[in-house]
């Protein structure tokens, strides 16, 4: 609670909250964690239907057992940290010289999270972590991946660079600078309530003094052919070289087709704002688009002004379109986006309660 205090270095113990981790420990994470876009076997979906005949519509599925073959292989804590698979996209926003660039490249990066974190399109669900359980990792970031401060335009125009355009921004004065690249990682998620199922998710960068600190209490509801989860909670990500804080919240996820072969689906509005700028965000995830229709939607405004000064539109698991008040466009293909690995410590230097 409260204004976050950086973390300082020390020496790894066991796996428990508050702890702080020797980065020099981890290594790059070779699991890929893929899963396999097969439909639902004929065994399997005897097993399901059995299930789902106990079930009744708008039941929480919190205390249900579910089967292991429509889990994934991570927990739900590594997928909190994969949404973080884009850090030089992250570390960009405090870049920003205006709050209306940092807002936009805030939504820019919020947009482009969502497809690493979930894994592709097929539906299976992270293991629930059990109280107490902790995911700890890390990113190198290389300088030249943060996209710069913009020194002349507004957010339009200037959006438009790329990661790794120009020169990168210099470092925070500091006493003894370093060469390391600046590393956006931190204590991890880790699970705080089992009944309710919250998670903590918290990530810092001491270098940029960026840190964002989020709780989210999952809430599953049977719907009949598909499952929806609430993600109920907020976020806060901190901009302490600014003075500011950008509460955001999260859309439903829905599993899709859970008898055949099952896909995921965002739905629900989501907002990112920011009282001291009054600079703020809307967002919508659309379930079940008409032909041709767009996937998410979502303006950025001036709150002084009521002026919307960015608008994107797209595919949060495809191609999305940014559109600036200066009448340019950014056009961002999150597959194609280069994801940076994080890091870990090997399994045999992990603590028992550790996702892995």
């Amino acid at each position: 609670q409260g204004q976050p205090v950086p973390q300082q270095s020390g020496q790894p113990s066991s796996s428990c909250p508050g702890e702080v981790l020797d980065p020099r420990e981890e290594a790059t994470d070779t699991e890929d964690n893929e899963e396999e876009e097969l439909g639902v076997l004929d065994d399997q979906r005897s097993v399901i239907l059995h299930l789902l005949s106990q079930l009744k519509l708008g039941m929480d599925l919190t205390r249900v057992v579910l089967p292991t073959f429509i889990l994934e292989k991570r927990s739900l804590l590594e997928m909190y940290a994969n949404f973080m698979a884009h850090p030089d996209m992250f570390l960009s926003i405090a870049a920003g010289a205006t709050p209306e660039e940092r807002m936009v490249r805030l939504v820019e990066y919020y947009l482009t999270a969502f497809h690493e974190g979930r894994k592709g399109a097929v539906a299976k669900k992270p293991y629930n972590p059990i109280l107490g359980e902790s995911f700890h990792c890390s990113w190198a970031v290389p300088r030249d991946r943060v996209r710069p401060t913009l020194r002349k335009g507004g957010a339009g125009g200037g959006c438009c660079a790329g990661p790794g355009s120009g020169s990168a921004p210099p470092p925070l004065r500091r006493p003894r600078p370093s060469r390391r690249p600046p590393s956006a990682g931190a204590p991890g998620a880790g699970q705080v309530s089992h009944h309710p199922p919250v998670s903590g998710f918290y990530c810092e960068c001491k270098e940029r003094k960026v840190c964002v600190n989020t709780h989210v209490w999952t809430k599953s509801k049977f719907m009949g052919m598909s499952v929806g989860v609430s993600m109920v909670g907020e976020g806060v990500l901190y901009l302490l070289e600014h003075d500011e804080e950008y509460v955001f919240t999260l859309p439903c996820a829905y599993a899709r087709s859970i008898l055949t072969v099952p896909w995921v689906e965002l739905g629900g509005k989501a907002s990112i704002s920011c009282s001291k700028s009054g600079y703020s965000a809307s967002i919508n995830f659309h379930t079940k688009p008409f032909y041709g229709g767009k996937v998410v939607t979502a303006e950025v405004k001036n709150g002084q002004t009521g002026a919307v000064v960015c608008k994107a539109q797209g595919e949060w698991n495809g191609t999305l379109e940014f559109t600036y008040s200066s009448g340019e466009t950014k056009v961002i293909d999150t597959t194609k986006l280069p994801i940076i690995k994080k890091k870990i410590r090997p399994l045999e230097k992990q603590g028992q309660y550790e996702s892995r």
